[in-house]
């Protein structure tokens, strides 16, 4: 307390000065004259003026801050959608391979894709089925949509299979409707070719590709493709075929084991 009034004391010009000027300016502001209005009016204009970058700076902050807020609901509403239409297309895709198990005579089990290309000198697809699962080697993978490749490795709870899409990958096939049989081979993205055909064999655009029968690793008739097109080989009795495979590889989630026929 007592150092509280040396202060008042020590500083009282100061403290007659602030209270001398803040009654003067509650004098003036009180008056009801026609110049106190005109200085009233001149110091709401002069406090707006000074105020007016901070309101501003201020709605600029709220807005920005707003604009945040948006930026992340419309990012979580967008993430909620695509997992929406994810989970709506696999629904869509799991329906098709319920149907297709339902409709088939083949001994078949479902398999998952859990890995694509662990092997480095063949093409490859890993899944989720192995011996346990009656699994061995050399037995058709197939899809609704065809043929995607062979077994060539088997563990407990796992396999290896050899894509269609590898360059040493053959396949005896039948075109429909004529029963022409050829040897089917990668060439290029989801197209393959088919070699040994006899040129004199009628081959259309659109017409279906089967597997042939003469393999013991695929049973007859299991979809392989659909005839793009058809070219003479010159100086040979023999044509090329080539076939769009209607299987994406690289969407491919679920695939079908041929255990036996």
């Amino acid at each position: 307390m007592r150092n509280l009034l040396l202060f008042i004391i020590k500083n009282k010009d100061h403290f007659v000065f602030a209270f001398t000027f803040i009654l003067s300016i509650s004098l003036l502001f009180n008056r009801n004259d026609e110049n106190m209005s005109v200085i009233r009016g001149f110091s709401s204009d002069f406090v707006s003026f000074l105020s007016s970058p901070m309101v501003q700076i201020k709605s600029l902050a709220i807005v920005n801050e707003e604009n945040q807020y948006l930026r992340e609901k419309n990012l979580q509403l967008n993430l909620q959608l695509e997992s929406i239409l994810y989970a709506a297309d696999e629904n869509e895709k799991l329906r098709e391979l319920l149907e297709f198990k339902r409709s088939t005579k083949l001994n078949i089990i479902p398999a998952r894709i859990i890995n694509k290309g662990i092997q480095t000198n063949v093409k490859s697809l890993t899944i989720d089925v192995g011996r346990l699962n009656n699994v061995v080697i050399n037995q058709a993978v197939l899809t609704p949509n065809g043929v995607i490749g062979k077994t060539i490795q088997t563990g407990e709870n796992s396999a290896i299979v050899q894509s269609i899409s590898d360059n040493n990958f053959r396949l005896s096939v039948r075109i429909m409707p004529s029963g022409a049989v050829g040897i089917l081979r990668w060439y290029d993205t989801n197209v393959c070719k088919v070699y040994e055909v006899q040129k004199n064999v009628d081959i259309n655009i659109g017409d279906r590709v089967i597997t042939s029968g003469f393999s013991k690793i695929y049973p007859p008739k299991l979809p392989v493709g659909i005839v793009s097109g058809v070219y003479d080989e010159r100086g040979s009795y023999q044509k090329v075929v080539n076939v769009n495979i209607q299987n994406d590889f690289e969407s491919i989630q679920n695939v079908f084991v041929v255990i036996n026929e």
